[in-house]
């Protein structure tokens, strides 16, 4: 008899195996280097404070900031729309940043743009704390006309992508697959 952590992982590796790689790992190494000397260009004089938003940014975070050579405080805030579903919904409030964000620029760090609602909700909760600056970087923004607001993006993207459900680097398959080292695009029907 198969049991339900069995069908889970049958189903895991099919995900896997069946994805499309949109980008390898050699590739978003490269692409987080440019946002690494942007990111260095515009705040190695200024001391700022980088939140990662979990579990998504975790990756890119933990990549990213090895390749900052400026002195920066690092947090993080859980806040997320999908709570292990491939579809997102209402934004939650899981755990919020500890360090003051009063006068201080803040940059926060995820995986994806997607949507951008929990991202817009996070940025003015660091407004209301009395960030003196606020920007955002992610590691892929997801081409869609569905944006929370016309127009949104991150002011640092490392990659675009399309739109598809995508897991790796930090992006999961119901919670699984954040370790995947490439990005890849399944098809959420076939899944």
């Amino acid at each position: 008899m198969t049991t339900a952590i069995e069908e889970l992982k049958d189903e895991l590796q099919r995900v896997r195996r069946d994805a499309r790689e949109l980008y390898s790992h050699e590739q978003v190494q490269s692409a987080m280097d440019q946002v690494a000397g942007q990111l260095s260009a515009d705040y190695a004089e200024r001391c700022p404070l980088f939140v990662t938003i979990m579990n998504g940014g975790l990756v890119f975070a933990g990549q990213l900031l090895t390749r900052l050579d400026f002195p920066l405080e690092v947090d993080y805030l859980h806040a997320s729309r999908y709570l292990g579903e491939t579809r997102g919904g209402d934004v939650h409030w899981i755990v919020t940043p500890g360090a003051s964000m009063a006068g201080r620029d803040v940059v926060i760090l995820d995986d994806i743009l997607d949507v951008g609602s929990t991202l817009l909700s996070i940025i003015e909760a660091c407004k209301a704390q009395g960030a003196r600056s606020v920007k955002t970087c992610v590691l892929v923004d997801k081409q869609h006309d569905r944006k929370a607001a016309p127009g949104l993006k991150a002011d640092y993207t490392a990659l675009y992508a399309e739109d598809a459900y995508l897991f790796g680097m930090g992006m999961d398959y119901k919670g699984f697959w954040r370790n995947a080292p490439g990005i890849f695009a399944i098809d959420v029907t076939a899944a």
